[in-house]
Formats: C-alpha cells, sequence, structure tokens
C-alpha cells in the first residue's frame, strides 16, 4: 500500500518479519564493507540480524531471503534506477561525525537518541540532506573529484587541503593487507 513502511517480507510464499530500525541496517552495511569477512559471512549476518526468526527460516529460503533483504535495505527501488559500479563517495563509518548532523537538521531531532526509526525514514532524511553543510561539501567535492570533468576551484581545493583526513575516503584494508603493508613499510626503511 502506498505510504506503508514495510516491517516484514514475503519469501517463496511465507512472510517474515523484519528488523526495521536503521541502527540495525547500519549494522549490516557496516559487516558489507569489512574486507575481513568473506561473502558467505556477510549473507550471514545480513539475514541473521534482518530476519527476526532467522533461525527457523530454511536454508533453501536463504537466496530468496538475501534478494529481499538487498532490495529492502534499497529502499525497495527498482534494479534499474540503481547505478553499479560506481566509485564510493561515502562512507558510513568514516563519515559518521558529519553525516548525523546533516541528518539530524533534516529530521529536526538527533536520531541516535530515539528509540525507532524506520530504515526507509532516515534514508528519506538521508536523501534530502543540501550541499551548505559539512557533509553535504564533502560529498560534493568527493563526486567532483571522482567525476574528474569539473576541477575543483581554488576554494574547493583549499578546502580539501586544510580538511584532506575529511574528505578522502580511506581504504578499508583486510588484517593481511594491513600486516603487508607493514612488512613492506618495514623493508622500505631498513639501511
Amino acid at each position: 500500500m502506498i505510504g506503508e513502511l514495510p516491517t516484514s517480507l514475503v519469501i517463496n510464499g511465507e512472510e517474515w518479519d523484519i528488523r526495521t530500525h536503521f541502527l540495525d541496517i547500519l549494522k549490516i552495511i557496516v559487516a558489507f564493507n569489512d574486507p575481513n569477512i568473506d561473502n558467505a559471512e556477510k549473507i550471514y549476518v545480513c539475514l541473521s540480524i534482518l530476519y527476526e526468526g532467522f533461525d527457523e527460516m530454511p536454508e533453501s529460503d536463504y537466496e530468496a531471503a538475501f534478494k529481499a533483504a538487498l532490495n529492502f535495505i534499497d529502499c525497495g527501488m527498482p534494479e534499474g534506477k540503481k547505478k553499479p559500479g560506481n566509485a564510493r563517495t561515502m562512507d558510513w563509518e568514516q563519515d559518521e561525525s558529519i553525516l548525523f548532523p546533516a541528518i539530524n537538521k533534516i529530521a529536526g531531532y538527533e536520531v541516535r537518541s530515539i528509540k525507532y526509526l524506520h530504515w526507509w525514514t532516515f534514508m528519506g532524511y538521508f536523501m534530502e540532506i543540501s550541499t551548505d553543510g559539512v557533509f553535504g561539501s564533502v560529498l560534493r567535492l568527493r563526486q567532483k573529484k571522482k567525476n574528474r570533468k569539473t576541477p575543483l576551484d581554488k576554494a574547493e581545493k583549499e578546502f580539501w587541503s586544510a580538511n584532506r583526513e575529511l574528505c578522502e575516503i580511506k581504504p578499508k584494508l583486510s588484517e593481511e593487507e594491513k600486516e603487508a603493508k607493514e612488512r613492506l613499510k618495514r623493508m622500505l626503511t631498513k639501511k
């Protein structure tokens, strides 16, 4: 029904209640972005967090349940409207300190302080963030740098340079990648 927020998903003809609080979905997204978790574990984390009663779900439903979960996380956006393969211009964890003030401004309250906020409502707030705040400005600069068609102007370059830690998305390395990087660093610094 139009205007209703889903609280369950139908998997192979059976309705399953889901956890819809935005913090639960953010936990799933954090797991998806963790390079130390393999794909099978990411699917398990997603299903176990999202579906209430997941322990009773038949294994034969996992694939359909995962597809439905992704559709829910994407706020029911049709496949054709998604833009696959685009480089990331934000990181939920890294941008937390500038993201939540922007969302709170739209919502009119501190969203992390309430007991429940549906994921789709949270994403509605997120989609209304303007470029006049810090998060919007950083996101706009990242998009410009990614696009490379429109160079940063002098003020934007100065902002980027002065706020590099805030502006650059840091790559997430697995523990093995971190160890390899440290080994290489030690090899290069040996006299």
